[in-house]
């Protein structure tokens, strides 16, 4: 299978980037987008050039660390499927393919195709543990939890933070991950102490980052752990209790 790679790409942050193409002419419908990079990058070393830098780690959906825009989609054409999930065979021989960087403001590219997603990190510092005193916490089976109310937070809990919600969105929201994280914390009856505080201190860090929601719904479509677009309903539930109580659970 024969592809054209349109790829951008840019040294650092301070410095312009622009789109370079590329021909695969070995690409097979087994392959994976990463592994597509791969053999790019296989041919751009022995062509002795310059690889193109992207991000990866465990490869098989649960770090997030891949995303990456295909043809303006994050991620890729399949919906709710990370990077490192879609396959070649989505495309058909002699196609051309746009490959760029996840595209945010509040995303600040690295190098090619890679971003600097640490304003998701600063969202959860900002709420997203629990405090307990050292020799205090109880045995983790001693507060008892129904089947249901388990199984909705590890549905929140699923969220790997590859920021593809916050591309999607055309104001660059991260509604959909803080609504997930928020949702899923107020869930347990462990990390339900801190609700008030947390969800002031979350919704704060995140409007300083982030752009508002645009209750569009682009996020839930490319979210490749299927958060729920009633994620985002958590955002101002969870500020405004925090509130009507005096921010104090």
């Amino acid at each position: 299978m024969k592809l054209t790679l349109d790829v951008w790409r840019q040294p650092d942050a301070a410095s312009p980037g622009a789109f370079e193409s590329y021909v695969v002419t070995d690409a097979t419908a087994e392959m994976t987008l990463l592994e597509l990079l791969d053999r790019l990058n296989d041919q751009l070393v022995e062509e002795g050039r310059e690889p193109v830098s992207f991000e990866s780690d465990c490869r098989e959906g649960i770090c997030g660390c891949c995303g990456v825009n295909v043809d303006g989609r994050p991620h890729g054409p399949e919906a709710n499927t990370p990077s490192c999930e879609q396959h070649v065979r989505s495309f058909a021989d002699g196609d051309h393919i746009v490959l760029e960087p996840l595209r945010s403001a509040a995303f600040p590219v690295v190098k090619d195709l890679v971003v600097d997603r640490s304003a998701l990190d600063r969202v959860i510092q900002a709420g997203g543990h629990v405090a307990v005193d050292a020799g205090t916490a109880p045995d983790a089976d001693t507060t008892r939890i129904d089947h249901e109310t388990a199984e909705m937070a590890l549905d929140f809990a699923a969220c790997i933070g590859c920021g593809a919600c916050v591309a999607a969105c055309p104001n660059g929201s991260a509604s959909l991950f803080t609504g997930a994280k928020l949702t899923h914390l107020a869930a347990l009856p462990q990390t339900r102490q801190e609700r008030g505080r947390r969800a002031v201190a979350m919704v704060d860090q995140m409007e300083h980052d982030f752009g508002p929601c645009s209750t569009y719904g682009e996020c839930a479509l490319v979210c490749p752990a299927g958060i729920p677009l009633t994620a985002i309903a958590a955002v101002g539930k969870e500020r405004m209790r925090a509130f009507l109580r005096g921010r104090a659970s």
